[in-house]
């Protein structure tokens, strides 16, 4: 059977576990897959005691990233301005 060691553990091939970084860990045959659904501006903040997973804006993560028309990447200006601008 495939093994793998993490954290001076073993773990067999198809076993999940949480390491303490609130990180879910499975043991897959093939290759890793990483979240890609969404925006760059935003990032996923995990709350290391209770797991709580939430979305952030990497600009500031005070603030929740909720991708849409009025929840642009702050470092980027409103479509509107930028027209006026050119125009």
């Amino acid at each position: 059977p495939s093994l793998c060691v993490y954290e001076g553990r073993q773990y067999s091939l198809g076993e999940t576990w949480m390491d303490n970084a609130c990180l879910q860990c499975t043991l897959h045959k093939g290759p890793v897959h990483r979240p890609v659904d969404f925006p760059a501006w935003c990032e996923v903040q995990v709350e290391p005691v209770t797991c709580k997973v939430s979305l952030v804006q990497t600009a500031d993560r005070r603030l929740p990233c909720t991708p849409g028309e009025e929840n642009r990447d702050p470092s980027h200006g409103s479509l509107k301005l930028q027209q006026q601008l050119e125009g």
